[in-house]
């Protein structure tokens, strides 16, 4: 075999491997190219699914909710508010939770200092220890916790009822506390008894205490809103 045709056949290998590199590379550039696309979907999807997100992060005062703006919200006359409630359940700390959001107050629990099981709470029983205290007038079952009041001009007072009252802790609550001058606002959550007989009791007792007539609510959120809006205390 001549030179000549050794140095075409060499050059025809170069040309083939230059070609096939050729087309390797250009392989290679497509398929980053079509997964550099299919991020940017993926990417711009993501954005989609959380517009709202991205937009409170870049504009925070613009997407403020209401119930964060709440917080800063003042009485007319800037009087300081408390939430004030006892809770057996849960069912009457939702709902002053609820207050507590729609007029920015300050939220304090009623804590008793032996707390009620189930058993006390038997309702079935007439031995339990929830009945024997509302069967009798005396009763006044400690509380754990300091409550200060001095500080508030305004009081929620929440609390279920039970046997178509206040629960006696609540009595405690008043003995206790000098809420004279006070605008008081009782509220309640209950099965089906309303908030007037204990609230009767109160004024009658009470009475150098600012008592409003208050309200039984359920646990709604917009219930509980819109007879708090109802009460001409905000701004």
């Amino acid at each position: 075999m001549n030179k000549k045709i050794i140095a075409l056949i060499i050059a025809i290998v170069v040309i083939a491997v230059g070609v096939g590199i050729w087309l390797i590379s250009s392989n290679n550039n497509s398929n980053e190219q079509k997964n550099a696309n299919t991020n940017n979907l993926n990417s711009n999807a993501n954005m989609d699914e959380n517009n709202d997100t991205e937009n409170i992060l870049e504009n925070p005062e613009e997407n403020t909710t209401d119930e964060d703006s709440t917080g800063d919200r003042e009485t007319s006359d800037n009087q300081k508010i408390a939430i004030i409630y006892f809770s057996a359940t849960g069912t009457t700390e939702k709902v002053a939770g609820y207050i507590k959001d729609t007029t920015g107050g300050d939220l304090i629990e009623i804590e008793p200092k032996e707390k009620y099981t189930d058993n006390d709470l038997n309702y079935n029983n007439g031995n339990s220890r929830s009945t024997r205290e509302q069967n009798d007038s005396s009763a006044r079952p400690e509380i754990s916790n300091t409550i200060y009041t001095d500080q508030y001009d305004v009081i929620f007072l929440g609390y279920p009822i039970w046997w178509g009252d206040s629960p006696k802790i609540i009595l405690t609550f008043l003995d206790s506390h000098d809420l004279s001058g006070k605008t008081v606002i009782p509220f309640c959550t209950s099965g089906s008894s309303g908030i007037s007989s204990s609230v009767n009791y109160f004024k009658n007792n009470y009475k150098d205490i600012n008592w409003q007539d208050g309200k039984r609510l359920t646990t709604s959120k917009s219930e509980v809103e819109s007879w708090v809006n109802s009460l001409d205390l905000l701004k």
